[in-house]
């Protein structure tokens, strides 16, 4: 019998290949966004579809149906505030055209990239004027409206979301996510009310700010459990913050039928207003310079998260454990620690948001007051990029379309003989907000560890 050479290793002669390394997954989806995606089209391409969709609406459908009557827009109040007058249906025209102009260019983005995105930007600018001018057109108790107090409204209402995005920025940027706001907020305006009822008739006035205090450290304390949760026990952050919503609604829920309505305290006073020395007496614009304490706080707070989280070493440090919490372990840095230090003070700054409900405005307290506030200010954090004033701004769109709602409610608007459902124009902020987080920002990559549970190593 005759032995057979050995069968040829299928490697002879070949070095072993290494596996392949796992694709990324950010660098996959800047790929699919190059590419276009499923779709063909870049999300540009995208927006330039719809906006062009919207200008050629306003110049075919939306402008013939408008009165020639001519509407105002003034800012400021006296003689000497700057009014413009327009013609609804020109108006209409001129900007549906700068829309579908826009639009089309974004069509075109892979030659005018630039300056497709300056021309989106610049006809979403155009939007807001425009909405004020086909108002007053269909409007049947006004045809002309001071923007002023549109502007300060705006600001004020903006004041909550801001402070709440704030402290989802702390929480998050150390790499712990926090849906929690919501029940922090809401645990600060209830406790916070509680406080002022009890002690309201001994101090007068100090009350509402020994109220403010204690909704501050309630804030805090509810934020701490957050932190014990997700970093001491790591717990799912997600969970843990849905736990944090419900633990203060019934909370909260409970003070008020247990102890505000024994106590029989109804409508309470709020903070007094604060003018500005010097610039609250300028013309024109004085009046945006008065406001209520926790309104001038909010400027304040958002001028030291700047320098703290970008600014000093401590900042870094949160920001290093929110990206590479195992490499700044490395250098020393207590993980757990900065982790409890940052969620903790996004909980005291969203339990002073919640006492912006209770003490600063309404004066009262009624179950889940908030209304979402709380979800809205993550939406402003994720439109701000985990910023502090690109949130604000984020914070300030909402505070605007709010305040547009209303003033729209006001004007008594009809179209065709039917007046505009109050529910509706009371939706258009949660409509706006849905429509910027569903691509109108860009991408919106958030600290590489959020929401991964930190293991120390050994």
């Amino acid at each position: 019998m005759t032995d057979e050479p050995p069968a040829a290793s299928p490697d002879a002669g070949h070095e072993i290949a290494e596996p392949p390394a796992k694709p990324d997954g950010r660098a996959l989806a800047a790929a699919a966004t190059r590419k276009g995606g499923v779709t063909g089209l870049s999300r540009l391409q995208v927006l330039g579809v719809l906006f062009g969709l919207l200008g050629a609406a306003l110049v075919l459908a939306v402008a013939g149906r408008l009165d020639d009557q001519d509407v105002r827009l003034t800012f400021g109040l006296g003689d000497l505030a700057p009014s413009l007058t327009l013609d609804p249906p020109r108006f209409t025209r001129a900007v549906g055209a700068l829309i579908a102009l826009a639009g089309a260019a974004a069509i075109a983005d892979r030659w005018t990239k630039r300056l497709a995105g300056l021309g989106l930007i610049a006809a979403t600018a155009l939007l807001a004027p425009l909405v004020l001018v086909v108002a007053l057109a269909l409007s049947t108790s006004a045809s002309s409206l001071n923007l002023l107090p549109l502007l300060s409204e705006s600001l004020r209402l903006a004041t909550p979301i801001a402070l709440g995005s704030l402290a989802g920025l702390f929480a998050e940027r150390s790499g712990v996510v926090n849906i929690g706001i919501e029940g922090m907020m809401l645990a600060g305006a209830g406790v916070g009310f509680v406080v002022y009822a009890f002690v309201g008739a001994g101090l007068g006035g100090g009350a509402l700010y020994l109220g403010i205090l204690a909704a501050i450290v309630v804030g805090g304390a509810m934020a701490a459990l957050h932190a014990m949760l997700c970093v001491t026990f790591r717990t799912d952050q997600i969970v843990s913050g849905v736990a944090i919503n419900l633990l203060a609604i019934g909370i909260t829920s409970f003070l008020r039928r247990e102890v505000l309505l024994d106590l029989g305290v109804g409508g309470a006073a709020t903070l007094r207003p604060i003018a500005l020395p010097g610039l609250s007496s300028l013309p024109i614009i004085g009046p945006l310079f008065v406001g209520k304490p926790i309104f001038w706080t909010m400027f304040v707070v958002f001028v030291l998260t700047q320098l703290v989280l970008f600014r000093t070493a401590w900042g870094l440090r949160v920001r290093s454990v929110g990206e590479h919490p195992h490499a700044a372990e490395t250098l020393g840095i207590n993980v757990v620690k900065m982790r409890y230090q940052s969620v903790i003070i996004g909980g005291l700054i969203a339990g002073l948001a919640g006492a912006w409900f209770s003490l600063e405005t309404v004066g009262s307290f009624e179950d889940v007051m908030t209304q979402g506030a709380g979800f809205i200010a993550l939406a402003a954090l994720i439109f701000g990029k985990w910023r502090p004033w690109p949130a604000f701004g984020g914070a300030l769109l909402f505070g605007f379309t709010t305040a547009l709602g209303s003033r729209i409610q006001l004007l008594s608007v009809e179209i065709g003989g039917y007046p505009i459902p109050s529910a509706f124009l009371q939706s258009v902020p949660y409509v706006v907000t849905i429509a910027v987080l569903a691509g109108a920002i860009g991408r919106a990559i958030p600290p590489a560890s959020v929401g991964i549970p930190y293991r120390r190593e050994r």
